[in-house]
């Protein structure tokens, strides 16, 4: 086998065994449905769409800053229990009941986030589950 080959060989043997990780901690609220808080692949973490609920599953149906805030603690507990933190976020996703809570979503991201700004996208979506006005999911970098 010639050198070149191996190289590649081990390289595709590599790829074959990355597992996709599970991320579940007991800092934001369990999953209500068949899915992960996150899933960790290829050195990124994909963190579920979380809502205002605490971490003993207390739904928090406050002010918009309120629910922004506790699915704001959410996003961060899954990131850390899967290694990374806002400075490795590079997506967000905002799902928002009504447009005209944007100002006052932004003033918290910016708040919590501090410097961090990772790329986002607001998406109006009308009514969500059980009264929720915002849904949060991110995707991150993580050496895990």
């Amino acid at each position: 086998m010639s050198a070149r080959s191996y190289i590649l060989r081990a390289f595709y043997g590599m790829l074959s065994g990355m597992e996709i990780k599970r991320i579940n901690t007991p800092n934001a609220p369990q999953p209500a449905g068949h899915y992960s808080q996150a899933t960790v692949h290829n050195g990124l973490v994909f963190v579920a769409g979380q809502l205002a609920i605490d971490p003993s599953g207390e739904k928090k149906l406050g002010s918009i800053e309120e629910q922004t805030e506790q699915a704001l603690k959410n996003v961060h507990a899954i990131l850390k229990a899967a290694g990374s933190d806002w400075d490795r976020v590079l997506k967000m996703n905002v799902s928002l009941a009504d447009i005209n809570l944007w100002d006052a979503v932004n003033r918290v991201f910016a708040r919590v986030l501090g410097e961090s700004r990772p790329a986002r996208a607001i998406i109006p979506c009308g009514p969500l589950h059980h009264g929720f006005l915002i849904e949060i999911e991110a995707i991150a970098a993580t050496d895990l």
